[in-house]
Protein backbone atom coordinates (compact mmCIF):
# COMPACT_ATOMS: atom_id res chain seq x y z
CA UNK A 1 0.00 0.00 0.00
CA UNK A 2 1.45 3.37 -1.01
CA UNK A 3 1.95 6.02 1.66
CA UNK A 4 0.05 9.27 1.98
CA UNK A 5 2.10 12.30 1.05
CA UNK A 6 1.90 15.98 1.98
CA UNK A 7 4.14 18.31 -0.03
CA UNK A 8 4.82 21.72 1.51
CA UNK A 9 5.68 25.04 -0.03
CA UNK A 10 8.03 27.05 2.22
CA UNK A 11 7.74 30.85 1.86
CA UNK A 12 4.29 32.00 2.92
CA UNK A 13 3.24 28.51 3.97
CA UNK A 14 5.77 27.29 6.55
CA UNK A 15 7.69 30.52 7.20
CA UNK A 16 6.75 34.20 7.17
CA UNK A 17 9.50 35.52 4.94
CA UNK A 18 7.91 38.26 2.81
CA UNK A 19 9.59 41.09 4.73
CA UNK A 20 13.04 39.53 4.41
CA UNK A 21 12.57 38.81 0.71
CA UNK A 22 11.40 42.37 -0.03
CA UNK A 23 14.33 43.87 1.90
CA UNK A 24 16.90 41.73 0.13
CA UNK A 25 15.32 42.33 -3.26
CA UNK A 26 15.54 46.10 -2.65
CA UNK A 27 19.28 45.79 -1.96
CA UNK A 28 19.86 43.75 -5.10
CA UNK A 29 17.92 46.23 -7.24
CA UNK A 30 19.80 49.16 -5.71
CA UNK A 31 23.09 47.56 -6.78
CA UNK A 32 21.81 47.85 -10.37
CA UNK A 33 20.51 51.42 -9.87
CA UNK A 34 16.93 50.21 -10.19
CA UNK A 35 14.00 51.32 -8.06
CA UNK A 36 13.05 48.79 -5.42
CA UNK A 37 9.89 46.83 -6.19
CA UNK A 38 7.04 47.50 -3.79
CA UNK A 39 6.08 44.99 -1.07
CA UNK A 40 2.92 43.91 -2.90
CA UNK A 41 4.83 43.31 -6.12
CA UNK A 42 7.33 41.18 -4.22
CA UNK A 43 4.61 39.20 -2.48
CA UNK A 44 3.11 38.41 -5.89
CA UNK A 45 6.28 36.65 -7.13
CA UNK A 46 7.25 34.77 -3.97
CA UNK A 47 7.46 31.07 -4.76
CA UNK A 48 8.91 31.43 -8.23
CA UNK A 49 12.51 30.53 -9.00
CA UNK A 50 14.64 33.62 -8.42
CA UNK A 51 15.49 34.37 -12.06
CA UNK A 52 11.85 34.07 -13.10
CA UNK A 53 10.78 36.26 -10.17
CA UNK A 54 13.25 39.01 -11.03
CA UNK A 55 12.20 39.00 -14.68
CA UNK A 56 8.56 39.42 -13.63
CA UNK A 57 9.41 42.26 -11.26
CA UNK A 58 11.29 44.14 -14.00
CA UNK A 59 10.68 42.71 -17.48
CA UNK A 60 13.17 43.37 -20.28
CA UNK A 61 16.37 43.52 -18.26
CA UNK A 62 18.09 40.90 -20.35
CA UNK A 63 19.75 37.66 -19.36
CA UNK A 64 23.05 39.15 -18.19
CA UNK A 65 21.45 41.73 -15.92
CA UNK A 66 19.00 39.22 -14.47
CA UNK A 67 21.98 36.99 -13.71
CA UNK A 68 23.74 39.85 -11.89
CA UNK A 69 20.61 40.63 -9.90
CA UNK A 70 20.28 36.96 -8.99
CA UNK A 71 23.86 36.81 -7.76
CA UNK A 72 23.38 40.06 -5.85
CA UNK A 73 20.19 38.82 -4.22
CA UNK A 74 21.90 35.63 -3.07
CA UNK A 75 24.85 37.55 -1.64
CA UNK A 76 22.63 39.98 0.26
CA UNK A 77 20.38 37.14 1.43
CA UNK A 78 23.28 35.27 3.01
CA UNK A 79 24.63 38.47 4.58
CA UNK A 80 21.22 39.15 6.10
CA UNK A 81 21.09 35.60 7.44
CA UNK A 82 24.35 36.22 9.28
CA UNK A 83 22.74 39.26 10.89
CA UNK A 84 19.41 37.74 11.94
CA UNK A 85 20.41 34.11 12.49
CA UNK A 86 20.58 31.00 10.33
CA UNK A 87 16.90 30.14 10.65
CA UNK A 88 15.91 33.52 9.22
CA UNK A 89 12.18 34.07 9.01
CA UNK A 90 9.97 32.52 11.72
CA UNK A 91 7.65 29.57 11.31
CA UNK A 92 4.01 30.54 11.25
CA UNK A 93 2.38 29.86 14.64
CA UNK A 94 1.22 26.27 14.96
CA UNK A 95 3.16 24.93 11.98
CA UNK A 96 5.69 22.97 14.03
CA UNK A 97 2.96 21.08 15.88
CA UNK A 98 1.23 20.21 12.59
CA UNK A 99 4.45 18.88 11.06
CA UNK A 100 5.30 16.86 14.15
CA UNK A 101 1.82 15.39 14.28
CA UNK A 102 1.92 14.32 10.65
CA UNK A 103 5.43 12.91 10.98
CA UNK A 104 4.21 10.66 13.79
CA UNK A 105 1.70 8.94 11.47
CA UNK A 106 3.23 5.71 10.19
CA UNK A 107 1.74 5.89 6.70
CA UNK A 108 2.51 9.57 6.17
CA UNK A 109 5.41 11.04 4.22
CA UNK A 110 6.34 14.72 4.14
CA UNK A 111 8.05 16.58 1.31
CA UNK A 112 9.05 20.11 0.31
CA UNK A 113 8.66 21.81 -3.07
CA UNK A 114 10.15 25.31 -3.02
CA UNK A 115 11.53 27.96 -5.31
CA UNK A 116 14.42 28.37 -2.87
CA UNK A 117 17.84 26.97 -3.63
CA UNK A 118 19.35 24.12 -1.64
CA UNK A 119 21.86 26.52 -0.08
CA UNK A 120 19.06 28.79 1.13
CA UNK A 121 16.73 26.06 2.36
CA UNK A 122 19.23 23.96 4.32
CA UNK A 123 19.96 26.52 7.05
CA UNK A 124 16.25 27.29 7.41
CA UNK A 125 15.38 23.65 8.09
CA UNK A 126 18.38 23.23 10.39
CA UNK A 127 17.72 26.49 12.24
CA UNK A 128 14.14 25.46 12.96
CA UNK A 129 15.07 21.90 13.90
CA UNK A 130 13.26 20.41 10.91
CA UNK A 131 16.18 18.69 9.17
CA UNK A 132 15.41 15.03 8.56
CA UNK A 133 11.65 15.46 8.88
CA UNK A 134 11.06 15.51 5.11
CA UNK A 135 11.35 12.38 2.99
CA UNK A 136 11.78 14.37 -0.22
CA UNK A 137 13.13 17.90 -0.69
CA UNK A 138 12.73 19.53 -4.09
CA UNK A 139 14.46 22.86 -4.76
CA UNK A 140 15.05 25.29 -7.61
CA UNK A 141 18.54 23.91 -8.32
CA UNK A 142 17.04 20.80 -9.88
CA UNK A 143 13.75 21.84 -11.48
CA UNK A 144 11.98 24.43 -13.63
CA UNK A 145 10.11 27.13 -11.74
CA UNK A 146 6.63 26.54 -10.41
CA UNK A 147 3.98 25.97 -11.72
CA UNK A 148 5.84 23.30 -13.75
CA UNK A 149 4.94 19.94 -12.12
CA UNK A 150 8.51 18.59 -11.96
CA UNK A 151 8.94 19.09 -8.20
CA UNK A 152 5.73 17.27 -7.34
CA UNK A 153 6.44 14.44 -9.77
CA UNK A 154 9.91 14.00 -8.27
CA UNK A 155 8.47 13.87 -4.74
CA UNK A 156 5.97 11.22 -5.83
CA UNK A 157 8.75 9.14 -7.35
CA UNK A 158 11.02 9.45 -4.32
CA UNK A 159 8.36 8.54 -1.76
CA UNK A 160 6.39 5.96 -3.73
CA UNK A 161 3.16 7.85 -3.06
CA UNK A 162 0.22 7.85 -5.45
CA UNK A 163 -1.33 11.08 -6.76
CA UNK A 164 -4.70 10.10 -5.28
CA UNK A 165 -3.32 10.23 -1.73
CA UNK A 166 -1.02 13.23 -2.22
CA UNK A 167 -1.70 16.86 -1.32
CA UNK A 168 0.29 19.96 -2.18
CA UNK A 169 0.01 22.68 0.49
CA UNK A 170 0.75 26.24 -0.58
CA UNK A 171 -0.25 29.87 -0.43
CA UNK A 172 0.12 30.92 -4.07
CA UNK A 173 -1.48 30.23 -7.42
CA UNK A 174 1.89 28.80 -8.46
CA UNK A 175 1.51 26.04 -5.88
CA UNK A 176 -2.07 25.24 -6.79
CA UNK A 177 -1.36 25.25 -10.53
CA UNK A 178 1.67 23.00 -9.97
CA UNK A 179 -0.50 20.54 -8.05
CA UNK A 180 -3.10 20.55 -10.80
CA UNK A 181 -0.45 19.94 -13.46
CA UNK A 182 0.90 16.96 -11.50
CA UNK A 183 -2.54 15.46 -10.87
CA UNK A 184 -2.55 15.80 -7.07
CA UNK A 185 -4.92 17.59 -4.71
CA UNK A 186 -4.22 21.13 -3.58
CA UNK A 187 -4.73 22.76 -0.18
CA UNK A 188 -4.45 26.53 -0.01
CA UNK A 189 -3.57 28.49 3.12
CA UNK A 190 -5.04 31.86 4.03
CA UNK A 191 -2.02 33.26 5.92
CA UNK A 192 0.26 33.48 2.89
CA UNK A 193 0.98 35.92 0.09
CA UNK A 194 -1.67 35.42 -2.62
CA UNK A 195 -5.38 36.14 -2.12
CA UNK A 196 -7.25 32.90 -1.50
CA UNK A 197 -10.08 33.98 -3.78
CA UNK A 198 -9.62 32.34 -7.12
CA UNK A 199 -6.83 29.97 -6.04
CA UNK A 200 -8.96 27.03 -7.10
CA UNK A 201 -7.70 24.75 -4.34
CA UNK A 202 -9.66 21.73 -3.17
CA UNK A 203 -9.83 23.39 0.23
CA UNK A 204 -8.38 26.40 2.07
CA UNK A 205 -7.07 26.32 5.62
CA UNK A 206 -8.03 29.59 7.29
CA UNK A 207 -5.63 28.96 10.18
CA UNK A 208 -3.00 26.38 11.00
CA UNK A 209 -5.41 24.60 13.32
CA UNK A 210 -7.45 23.62 10.25
CA UNK A 211 -4.58 21.77 8.57
CA UNK A 212 -4.69 18.40 10.31
CA UNK A 213 -8.37 17.76 9.63
CA UNK A 214 -8.25 18.95 6.03
CA UNK A 215 -5.14 16.93 5.27
CA UNK A 216 -6.63 13.80 6.81
CA UNK A 217 -9.61 14.19 4.50
CA UNK A 218 -7.72 15.09 1.34
CA UNK A 219 -5.04 12.40 1.65
CA UNK A 220 -7.67 9.70 1.99
CA UNK A 221 -9.61 10.74 -1.08
CA UNK A 222 -12.13 13.18 0.35
CA UNK A 223 -12.80 16.74 -0.71
CA UNK A 224 -13.68 19.71 1.43
CA UNK A 225 -17.17 21.18 1.30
Amino acid sequence: MSPRLVIWDVDGTLIDSAGDIAAVMALAFADEDLAAPGPEAVRAIIGLTLEVAIDRLHPGLGEARVARLTRGYKAHFHSRREEIGVAGAPLFPGIRAVLEGLAAESDMRLAIATGKSRASLGPILAGHGLSGMFHSVQVSDDHPSKPHPAMVLAALAETGAAPATTVMVGDTSFDIDMARAAGVRALGVAWGYHPVEGLGADAVAQETGDLAGLLARLTTGGRHG
